[in-house]
Protein backbone atom coordinates (compact mmCIF):
# COMPACT_ATOMS: atom_id res chain seq x y z
CA UNK A 1 0.00 0.00 0.00
CA UNK A 2 1.23 3.75 -0.71
CA UNK A 3 0.55 6.72 1.25
CA UNK A 4 -1.71 9.18 -0.33
CA UNK A 5 -0.06 12.41 -1.39
CA UNK A 6 -1.06 15.82 -0.34
CA UNK A 7 -2.75 18.39 0.79
CA UNK A 8 -3.41 19.66 -2.56
CA UNK A 9 -5.37 22.41 -3.94
CA UNK A 10 -7.16 22.82 -7.33
CA UNK A 11 -6.55 26.63 -8.03
CA UNK A 12 -9.42 27.02 -10.81
CA UNK A 13 -11.78 28.47 -7.79
CA UNK A 14 -8.90 30.57 -6.85
CA UNK A 15 -7.37 32.45 -9.65
CA UNK A 16 -8.45 35.88 -9.93
CA UNK A 17 -7.00 39.63 -10.45
CA UNK A 18 -6.54 40.42 -6.83
CA UNK A 19 -3.58 38.90 -4.54
CA UNK A 20 -2.59 36.37 -3.94
CA UNK A 21 -4.39 34.79 -6.20
CA UNK A 22 -3.06 36.77 -9.89
CA UNK A 23 0.01 35.01 -9.97
CA UNK A 24 2.06 31.99 -9.99
CA UNK A 25 4.15 33.51 -7.52
CA UNK A 26 1.83 34.66 -5.01
CA UNK A 27 -0.71 31.48 -5.65
CA UNK A 28 2.54 29.55 -4.47
CA UNK A 29 3.33 31.48 -1.67
CA UNK A 30 -0.72 31.56 -0.40
CA UNK A 31 -0.90 27.84 -0.95
CA UNK A 32 1.91 27.06 0.92
CA UNK A 33 1.39 29.33 3.58
CA UNK A 34 -1.84 27.04 4.52
CA UNK A 35 0.18 23.95 4.55
CA UNK A 36 -0.77 22.63 1.01
CA UNK A 37 1.96 20.36 -0.75
CA UNK A 38 0.63 20.28 -4.30
CA UNK A 39 -1.05 22.72 -6.49
CA UNK A 40 -3.20 21.60 -9.57
CA UNK A 41 -3.42 23.38 -12.18
CA UNK A 42 -5.76 25.22 -14.55
CA UNK A 43 -4.34 25.52 -18.21
CA UNK A 44 -6.13 28.40 -19.94
CA UNK A 45 -4.65 31.30 -17.99
CA UNK A 46 -0.83 32.41 -19.35
CA UNK A 47 -0.14 34.33 -15.72
CA UNK A 48 0.09 30.36 -14.16
CA UNK A 49 1.05 28.07 -17.45
CA UNK A 50 1.71 28.98 -21.41
CA UNK A 51 0.56 25.03 -22.31
CA UNK A 52 1.90 25.78 -25.36
CA UNK A 53 5.19 26.66 -24.54
CA UNK A 54 5.18 23.77 -21.89
CA UNK A 55 4.57 21.39 -24.83
CA UNK A 56 6.98 22.66 -26.96
CA UNK A 57 10.23 23.54 -24.80
CA UNK A 58 11.65 21.28 -21.96
CA UNK A 59 13.43 24.25 -20.19
CA UNK A 60 10.21 26.18 -20.03
CA UNK A 61 8.35 23.15 -18.01
CA UNK A 62 11.59 22.73 -16.40
CA UNK A 63 11.89 26.53 -15.21
CA UNK A 64 7.63 26.33 -14.16
CA UNK A 65 8.26 23.06 -12.21
CA UNK A 66 11.23 24.81 -10.33
CA UNK A 67 9.51 28.16 -9.64
CA UNK A 68 6.94 25.83 -8.26
CA UNK A 69 9.43 23.67 -6.25
CA UNK A 70 11.09 27.07 -4.75
CA UNK A 71 8.02 27.03 -2.45
CA UNK A 72 8.08 23.76 -1.42
CA UNK A 73 5.45 22.30 -3.80
CA UNK A 74 4.79 19.95 -6.19
CA UNK A 75 2.53 20.13 -9.26
CA UNK A 76 -0.41 17.33 -8.60
CA UNK A 77 -1.89 17.50 -12.48
CA UNK A 78 -2.62 19.75 -15.34
CA UNK A 79 -6.52 20.52 -15.72
CA UNK A 80 -8.00 21.18 -19.02
CA UNK A 81 -11.52 20.54 -17.68
CA UNK A 82 -12.87 23.84 -20.09
CA UNK A 83 -11.05 22.44 -23.18
CA UNK A 84 -12.28 18.85 -22.53
CA UNK A 85 -15.59 19.71 -22.48
CA UNK A 86 -15.13 21.29 -25.94
CA UNK A 87 -14.19 18.08 -27.71
CA UNK A 88 -17.76 17.66 -27.48
CA UNK A 89 -20.21 19.80 -27.85
CA UNK A 90 -24.32 19.78 -28.56
CA UNK A 91 -25.68 22.65 -30.45
CA UNK A 92 -27.82 23.78 -27.78
CA UNK A 93 -24.81 24.57 -25.97
CA UNK A 94 -22.94 26.27 -28.81
CA UNK A 95 -23.32 29.71 -27.34
CA UNK A 96 -22.75 28.95 -23.91
CA UNK A 97 -19.40 26.85 -24.32
CA UNK A 98 -18.46 29.97 -26.94
CA UNK A 99 -17.21 31.15 -23.50
CA UNK A 100 -14.54 28.70 -22.91
CA UNK A 101 -12.60 29.19 -26.07
CA UNK A 102 -10.75 32.21 -27.59
CA UNK A 103 -12.71 34.69 -29.59
CA UNK A 104 -11.21 33.60 -32.93
CA UNK A 105 -13.32 30.66 -32.90
CA UNK A 106 -16.55 31.82 -31.31
CA UNK A 107 -19.40 30.49 -33.56
CA UNK A 108 -17.50 28.08 -35.60
CA UNK A 109 -17.95 24.82 -34.01
CA UNK A 110 -16.12 22.59 -35.82
CA UNK A 111 -13.11 25.45 -35.24
CA UNK A 112 -13.41 25.04 -31.51
CA UNK A 113 -13.58 21.72 -31.49
CA UNK A 114 -10.22 21.52 -33.61
CA UNK A 115 -8.84 24.04 -30.98
CA UNK A 116 -9.39 21.93 -28.52
CA UNK A 117 -8.21 18.99 -29.58
CA UNK A 118 -5.20 20.40 -30.05
CA UNK A 119 -5.51 21.75 -26.50
CA UNK A 120 -5.23 18.43 -25.40
CA UNK A 121 -2.31 17.22 -27.33
CA UNK A 122 -0.63 20.22 -25.90
CA UNK A 123 -1.55 18.97 -22.46
CA UNK A 124 -0.49 15.71 -22.77
CA UNK A 125 3.35 16.87 -23.88
CA UNK A 126 3.46 19.78 -21.58
CA UNK A 127 2.46 16.63 -18.66
CA UNK A 128 5.00 14.79 -20.01
CA UNK A 129 7.46 17.57 -20.07
CA UNK A 130 6.49 18.31 -16.20
CA UNK A 131 6.82 14.48 -15.28
CA UNK A 132 3.29 14.12 -14.28
CA UNK A 133 1.48 11.12 -14.99
CA UNK A 134 -2.08 11.53 -14.75
CA UNK A 135 -4.34 14.82 -16.37
CA UNK A 136 -7.73 16.18 -15.23
CA UNK A 137 -10.51 16.69 -18.08
CA UNK A 138 -14.25 16.68 -19.01
CA UNK A 139 -16.00 14.23 -21.71
CA UNK A 140 -17.38 16.59 -23.09
CA UNK A 141 -21.33 15.64 -24.00
CA UNK A 142 -23.57 15.08 -27.15
CA UNK A 143 -26.10 13.56 -24.80
CA UNK A 144 -26.58 14.95 -22.09
CA UNK A 145 -29.78 16.42 -22.97
CA UNK A 146 -30.97 13.34 -23.30
CA UNK A 147 -30.38 12.12 -20.25
CA UNK A 148 -34.06 11.76 -19.38
CA UNK A 149 -36.14 9.70 -22.02
CA UNK A 150 -39.06 11.91 -22.89
CA UNK A 151 -39.87 12.11 -25.61
CA UNK A 152 -38.18 8.90 -25.82
CA UNK A 153 -35.54 8.38 -27.38
CA UNK A 154 -34.79 7.13 -30.67
CA UNK A 155 -33.30 4.15 -30.85
CA UNK A 156 -29.69 3.65 -31.21
CA UNK A 157 -29.21 7.37 -29.88
CA UNK A 158 -27.10 7.03 -27.04
CA UNK A 159 -25.09 3.98 -29.49
CA UNK A 160 -24.37 6.51 -31.71
CA UNK A 161 -23.89 9.56 -29.39
CA UNK A 162 -20.73 7.21 -27.57
CA UNK A 163 -19.54 5.76 -31.00
CA UNK A 164 -18.73 9.58 -32.17
CA UNK A 165 -17.57 10.46 -28.37
CA UNK A 166 -14.98 7.80 -28.87
CA UNK A 167 -14.03 8.64 -31.96
CA UNK A 168 -13.11 12.24 -31.41
CA UNK A 169 -11.31 11.19 -27.93
CA UNK A 170 -9.12 8.07 -29.24
CA UNK A 171 -6.56 10.06 -31.07
CA UNK A 172 -6.28 12.32 -27.78
CA UNK A 173 -5.81 9.32 -25.60
CA UNK A 174 -3.48 7.93 -27.75
CA UNK A 175 -1.14 10.86 -28.20
CA UNK A 176 -1.35 10.74 -24.25
CA UNK A 177 -0.07 7.21 -24.54
CA UNK A 178 2.18 8.53 -26.45
CA UNK A 179 3.48 10.34 -23.48
CA UNK A 180 3.12 8.05 -20.42
CA UNK A 181 0.39 9.82 -19.10
CA UNK A 182 -3.14 8.74 -17.92
CA UNK A 183 -6.40 11.02 -18.79
CA UNK A 184 -8.54 11.22 -15.77
CA UNK A 185 -12.26 12.14 -16.61
CA UNK A 186 -14.06 13.47 -13.71
CA UNK A 187 -17.30 11.88 -13.95
CA UNK A 188 -19.96 15.09 -13.54
CA UNK A 189 -23.54 15.97 -14.88
CA UNK A 190 -23.38 17.82 -17.48
CA UNK A 191 -21.13 15.12 -19.34
CA UNK A 192 -21.72 12.01 -21.02
CA UNK A 193 -19.55 10.27 -18.78
CA UNK A 194 -21.67 11.07 -15.28
CA UNK A 195 -21.97 7.60 -13.24
CA UNK A 196 -20.59 4.06 -13.41
CA UNK A 197 -22.54 3.00 -16.42
CA UNK A 198 -21.85 5.61 -19.24
CA UNK A 199 -17.85 5.61 -18.11
CA UNK A 200 -18.92 1.52 -19.14
CA UNK A 201 -20.12 2.65 -21.86
CA UNK A 202 -17.12 5.10 -22.93
CA UNK A 203 -14.90 2.41 -22.03
CA UNK A 204 -16.26 -0.23 -24.68
CA UNK A 205 -16.39 2.61 -27.39
CA UNK A 206 -13.04 3.29 -27.11
CA UNK A 207 -11.98 -0.40 -26.77
CA UNK A 208 -10.84 -0.12 -23.28
CA UNK A 209 -7.94 1.90 -23.95
CA UNK A 210 -5.41 2.24 -21.00
CA UNK A 211 -5.39 5.48 -20.67
CA UNK A 212 -8.97 5.94 -20.22
CA UNK A 213 -8.88 6.97 -16.26
CA UNK A 214 -10.93 8.51 -13.67
CA UNK A 215 -10.53 11.23 -11.68
CA UNK A 216 -12.60 10.37 -8.78
CA UNK A 217 -15.02 12.89 -6.68
CA UNK A 218 -17.44 11.88 -4.42
CA UNK A 219 -19.72 14.92 -4.30
CA UNK A 220 -20.70 14.72 -7.73
CA UNK A 221 -22.21 11.09 -6.62
CA UNK A 222 -23.99 12.16 -3.33
CA UNK A 223 -25.89 14.94 -5.75
CA UNK A 224 -26.98 11.78 -7.96
CA UNK A 225 -27.93 9.43 -5.03
CA UNK A 226 -25.09 6.81 -6.07
CA UNK A 227 -23.01 4.98 -3.63
CA UNK A 228 -19.52 6.18 -4.11
CA UNK A 229 -17.83 4.07 -1.66
CA UNK A 230 -18.83 1.01 -4.01
CA UNK A 231 -17.73 3.32 -6.55
CA UNK A 232 -14.67 2.93 -5.43
CA UNK A 233 -14.90 -0.81 -5.33
CA UNK A 234 -16.10 -1.25 -8.93
CA UNK A 235 -13.15 1.19 -10.44
CA UNK A 236 -10.26 1.42 -8.02
CA UNK A 237 -7.62 0.03 -10.94
CA UNK A 238 -8.71 3.27 -13.15
CA UNK A 239 -8.63 5.90 -10.68
CA UNK A 240 -5.56 8.16 -11.06
CA UNK A 241 -6.76 11.15 -9.50
CA UNK A 242 -8.58 11.98 -6.58
CA UNK A 243 -10.42 15.35 -5.40
CA UNK A 244 -11.51 16.04 -2.00
CA UNK A 245 -14.84 18.06 -2.03
CA UNK A 246 -18.09 17.53 0.14
CA UNK A 247 -21.66 18.07 -0.70
CA UNK A 248 -24.99 17.03 0.66
CA UNK A 249 -28.49 15.90 -0.32
CA UNK A 250 -31.25 16.75 2.03
CA UNK A 251 -34.63 16.47 -0.27
CA UNK A 252 -38.03 17.80 0.82
CA UNK A 253 -41.48 17.14 -0.36
CA UNK A 254 -40.68 19.92 -2.94
CA UNK A 255 -37.36 19.10 -4.71
CA UNK A 256 -34.75 16.05 -5.32
CA UNK A 257 -32.37 15.35 -7.36
CA UNK A 258 -32.80 17.70 -10.25
CA UNK A 259 -33.50 20.70 -8.14
CA UNK A 260 -36.04 22.53 -8.91
CA UNK A 261 -34.04 25.67 -11.37
CA UNK A 262 -32.95 26.45 -7.62
CA UNK A 263 -29.86 28.60 -6.42
CA UNK A 264 -27.52 26.40 -5.40
CA UNK A 265 -27.98 27.53 -1.65
CA UNK A 266 -31.39 26.40 -2.20
CA UNK A 267 -31.24 22.93 -3.94
CA UNK A 268 -31.48 19.84 -2.11
CA UNK A 269 -28.04 18.83 -3.60
CA UNK A 270 -25.51 21.52 -2.99
CA UNK A 271 -21.76 21.48 -2.43
CA UNK A 272 -19.83 22.07 0.54
CA UNK A 273 -16.64 22.43 1.72
CA UNK A 274 -14.83 19.71 3.12
CA UNK A 275 -15.93 18.06 6.30
CA UNK A 276 -19.40 20.44 6.02
CA UNK A 277 -21.36 17.93 3.67
CA UNK A 278 -22.26 14.37 4.16
CA UNK A 279 -19.69 12.62 2.25
CA UNK A 280 -17.88 9.81 4.26
CA UNK A 281 -14.29 10.37 3.89
CA UNK A 282 -12.67 8.85 6.99
CA UNK A 283 -14.23 5.78 4.80
CA UNK A 284 -13.16 7.36 1.44
CA UNK A 285 -8.93 7.56 2.53
CA UNK A 286 -9.02 4.18 3.65
CA UNK A 287 -10.46 2.48 0.52
CA UNK A 288 -8.27 4.28 -1.72
CA UNK A 289 -5.20 3.34 0.60
CA UNK A 290 -6.15 -0.04 0.84
CA UNK A 291 -6.07 0.04 -2.88
CA UNK A 292 -2.83 1.30 -3.13
CA UNK A 293 -3.79 4.35 -4.54
CA UNK A 294 -0.95 6.79 -5.70
CA UNK A 295 -2.19 9.82 -6.56
CA UNK A 296 -2.89 13.03 -4.66
CA UNK A 297 -5.99 14.13 -2.56
CA UNK A 298 -6.54 17.65 -4.44
CA UNK A 299 -8.99 19.89 -2.65
CA UNK A 300 -11.26 21.71 -4.81
CA UNK A 301 -13.27 24.47 -3.24
CA UNK A 302 -17.06 24.53 -3.98
CA UNK A 303 -19.67 25.55 -1.66
CA UNK A 304 -22.40 27.62 -1.65
CA UNK A 305 -21.98 28.86 1.97
CA UNK A 306 -18.52 29.05 2.94
CA UNK A 307 -15.82 31.49 1.77
CA UNK A 308 -13.10 29.94 -0.11
CA UNK A 309 -10.13 31.79 2.01
CA UNK A 310 -11.81 29.32 4.77
CA UNK A 311 -12.66 26.58 2.75
CA UNK A 312 -8.90 26.59 1.60
CA UNK A 313 -7.37 26.77 5.22
CA UNK A 314 -9.93 24.18 6.64
CA UNK A 315 -9.54 22.26 3.91
CA UNK A 316 -5.91 21.43 3.82
CA UNK A 317 -5.82 20.67 7.54
CA UNK A 318 -8.83 18.25 6.70
CA UNK A 319 -7.01 16.37 4.15
CA UNK A 320 -4.33 16.59 6.55
CA UNK A 321 -5.85 14.72 9.04
CA UNK A 322 -7.42 12.15 6.84
CA UNK A 323 -4.27 11.05 5.07
CA UNK A 324 -4.03 7.38 6.34
CA UNK A 325 0.06 6.88 6.70
CA UNK A 326 -0.11 3.32 5.79
CA UNK A 327 1.41 0.60 7.56
CA UNK A 328 4.46 -1.48 6.40
CA UNK A 329 4.16 -4.66 9.20
CA UNK A 330 1.03 -6.82 10.33
CA UNK A 331 -0.08 -5.89 13.53
CA UNK A 332 -0.13 -9.31 14.32
CA UNK A 333 3.42 -9.59 13.37
CA UNK A 334 5.15 -9.95 17.37
CA UNK A 335 2.90 -13.45 17.72
CA UNK A 336 4.17 -14.92 14.23
CA UNK A 337 5.87 -18.23 14.90
CA UNK A 338 7.76 -18.65 11.51
CA UNK A 339 7.52 -20.74 9.24
CA UNK A 340 8.84 -22.37 5.78
CA UNK A 341 7.82 -25.06 3.42
CA UNK A 342 8.38 -28.53 6.21
CA UNK A 343 7.10 -26.45 8.88
CA UNK A 344 3.84 -25.53 6.94
CA UNK A 345 3.63 -29.63 6.19
CA UNK A 346 4.41 -30.59 9.50
CA UNK A 347 1.71 -28.41 10.63
CA UNK A 348 -1.10 -29.99 8.06
CA UNK A 349 0.42 -33.30 9.23
CA UNK A 350 1.62 -34.21 6.14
Amino acid sequence: MTTIKGPAVFLAQFISDEAPFNSLENICQWAKDLGFKGIQIPTLDSRFIDLQKAAESKTYADELKGTIASYGLEITELSTHLQGQLVAVHPAYNELFDAFAPKEVHGNAKARQDWAVQQMKYAAKASQNLGLNAHATFSGSLLWQYFHPWPQRPAGLVEEGFAELAKRWMPILNEFDNCGVDVCYEIHPGEDLFDGETYEMFLAAVNNHSRACLLYDPSHFVLQQLDYIQYIDFYHERIKAFHVKDAEFNPTGKQGTFGGYQSWANRAGRYRSPGDGQVDFKTIFSKLAQYDFKGWAVMEWECCIKNQQDGAREGAEFIKNHIIKVTDKAFDDFAASGSDADFNKKILGL
